[in-house]
């Protein structure tokens, strides 16, 4: 009803109206009295041919208006009011007929040009309205590109800052820079967590004083909007800090300063800092400008690890150099043709050289021609990536023609494009030398201790031996002459005496066995460790097996008699301690290495790191490596609780005399 009654609230309406019954008067001024006002009356005219054009009037003023609608509505109005003239008045109903619907006609035309121009009309408004909405998106786009533009330009100085510079403060400035550039802010705060002290130090700044800037340093974690963030790790928003209750710091309310955005700088996962951006009026961020400071956030945490590496490998670097340099081992790194090109005072002082004359020399002059073709094949092997035994023995010639023996490692530094090798030395000349001399005192004290007992052997033989003999035989000769005069209980007893007394012989006589095998002197090693495995298996009830494999070298005789005694107390310890029934005995003698076995299948026993058994002074051990150390092998024992026990005693073909 109300969309109904709404044209005749517009003023136009009631124009058309009036313009209606102007037309319906001109028409019809004979029914209406006013006969005089007809326009065929007062052009001289009968037919009515104009008023029913006029009536085209306001047909057209109500297309126009109210579009097609109330043309068409108007339209028909005045058919109806030109159809009573036409039907019952006109004396010529077939022209008044043509005429009125030629009227019809033309308005009907006249409203459809209208409604078509109205809807073109209509097509260019729309089309100008989108093109002025794609005008002012397209503005809004460019705005938006150039202000991507800016940002993307500043986190991309920002970020070549990090790559160039090595120095986060210079990093920090120019990120403080172009933060406060691009987001059109009135403050920065850079934050960096003190892990020593708790505490958040800052930075750098802008559109602060000096004098604010020392009042806000210092905040704890969890003091205020920018401890709240280290603590936390999330962004922060403050729409108007000087109303915010976790405000800490008065002198920010005195500043004016208003709104915040705070995102906290992290490494590898963890808070490091803060990045605090501010106006001094309430500010609403946008989501690419959280978006920009998160990024810068990254790029300040990259570039916080990378000089905080930076700074780490300084010092390394510093302390690595410092080690090189005071280093009491020579050290010195050479090229792949032999050339030094850094050594440390060590290398200087074991060659004789000045270290300015050191660098540049190929090391060729330092080695003799054997050393030199051991250094070259170590390098080889470590081209090839085979591994080598290190530390390894080494000769060099010093500047005052002396020779050095030295213990030296190499490892192969850099890649494959700039290999180059690092040797380490360490003289060990005068160790050698005492090492020989111990060797040489030890072999003394050995042979000492050997001619003492071939002495004692001897002296027991020729008269402690000799003598219970002779008392043995005196007591055979007494009982056999007295055996009818002496009570049986004497004679008993004396028998008695004389069975101790051959027993005790036999004893002896294995000891002095013990002391100075005569088989190993007279015969060599594999007879008497022959005998020595048949005596172990007569007195132990032991199974004792000897096998031999290769062909026995011309030992010297301190070196056979080394070897015999390390067998004679490993077996020893077999019947005394193993518990074993059998036991075995393998001698191997090769190109390089004489190696000797003892195994046994008793109950073993259980290891002590760095041979504690020594010092407890357990099974021997002793002896026997002092032994081997003599003979400049190596003994070994292998052993487990209920697997039995191996000892193996190592010594070089070079220890031979052969």
């Amino acid at each position: 009803m109300r969309r109904l009654l709404r044209p005749l609230h517009n003023p136009h309406f009631w124009g058309i109206v009036s313009l209606f019954l102007l037309c319906l008067t001109c028409h019809y001024p004979e029914i209406l009295h006013f006969s005089k006002l007809g326009l065929t009356s007062l052009l001289g005219l009968r037919r009515h041919a104009i008023e029913r054009i006029l009536f085209l009037a306001p047909a057209t003023y109500a297309a126009f208006i109210f579009g097609i609608r109330g043309g068409i509505a108007a339209l028909l109005l005045a058919v109806a009011a030109m159809l009573p003239r036409v039907l019952l008045l006109s004396p010529y109903p077939r022209d008044a007929l043509f005429e009125t619907s030629t009227a019809v006609v033309l308005g009907a035309l006249v409203n459809w040009w209208l409604e078509e121009r109205r809807r073109e009309v209509g097509r260019r408004e729309q089309a100008l309205l989108k093109l002025e909405a794609v005008r002012r998106e397209l503005q809004s786009y460019i705005r938006i590109i150039r202000e991507n533009e800016r940002r993307i330009s500043a986190l991309h100085t920002i970020s070549t800052a990090v790559n160039q510079s090595l120095v986060l403060e210079e990093v920090l400035d120019v990120a403080a820079d172009k933060i406060k550039e691009v987001m059109d802010i009135d403050v920065v705060l850079i934050y960096f967590l003190n892990e020593e002290t708790g505490k958040l130090e800052l930075r750098a700044y802008r559109g602060i004083s000096d004098e604010v800037a020392s009042k806000i340093d210092g905040l704890k974690v969890g003091e205020g909007f920018n401890g709240w963030v280290a603590k936390t790790g999330k962004p922060c928003f403050i729409e108007d800090s000087s109303q915010d209750p976790r405000l800490s710091r008065e002198i920010v309310r005195e500043e004016g300063i208003r709104s915040q955005l705070i995102v906290p700088l992290k490494s590898k996962n963890k808070v490091i800092g803060t990045l605090c951006v501010a106006a001094r009026s309430l500010k609403r961020f946008s989501t690419e400008e959280k978006e920009l400071l998160t990024l810068i956030g990254t790029e300040l945490g990259v570039a916080a690890e990378k000089a905080y590496f930076c700074q780490e490998l300084e010092r390394m670097s510093r302390r690595f150099r410092e080690i090189f340099e005071k280093a009491h081992d020579a050290i010195w790194i050479q090229d792949l043709s032999g050339r030094i090109i850094a050594a440390n005072k060590a290398a200087s002082r074991l060659t004789g050289y000045e270290l300015d004359e050191l660098i540049g020399k190929d090391i060729s002059r330092f080695f003799t021609p054997k050393g030199l073709k051991l250094a070259r094949e170590v390098e080889e092997k470590l081209l090839a990536g085979e591994e080598i035994r290190q530390p390894y023995e080494q000769r060099i010639i010093r500047r005052d023609g002396k020779e050095a023996i030295l213990m030296l490692t190499t490892s192969l530094l850099g890649d494959e494009k700039t290999p180059a090798f690092l040797y380490i030395a360490r003289d060990i000349t005068d160790e050698r030398r005492l090492q020989e001399n111990l060797r040489l005192y030890a072999s003394q004290i050995s042979r000492a201790h050997e001619e003492e007992r071939r002495r004692i052997a001897r002296e027991l033989h020729d008269d402690t031996i000799q003598t219970l003999v002779a008392i043995s035989r005196h007591l055979d000769n007494l009982i056999f002459k007295n055996l009818r005069v002496l009570p049986p209980e004497t004679v008993d007893h004396l028998e008695g005496i004389r069975r101790d007394i051959d027993e005790a012989l036999i004893r002896l006589r294995r000891f002095v066995q013990d002391l100075r095998p005569p088989t190993l002197e007279y015969l060599g090693l594999l007879p008497a460790l022959r005998e020595l495995a048949a005596q172990m298996q007569e007195q132990s009830g032991i199974m004792v097996e000897l096998k031999v494999r290769g062909s026995e070298p011309q030992f010297a005789p301190e070196e056979r008699l080394l070897i015999y005694r390390i067998v004679q107390e490993a077996l020893r310890n077999v019947w005394k301690h193993s518990k074993a029934t059998r036991a075995e005995v393998e001698v191997e003698f090769g190109d390089l290495m004489t190696t000797v076995k003892v195994k046994d299948n008793g109950i073993g026993f259980e290891l002590k790191p760095n041979w504690e058994h020594l010092e407890e002074g357990k099974l021997g051990l002793m002896g026997m490596k002092e032994r081997a150390h003599l003979l400049g092998g190596t003994l070994e024992v292998i052993s487990a609780p209920g697997r039995g026990t191996t000892v193996v005693l190592s010594v070089p073909a070079r220890r031979c005399s052969c």
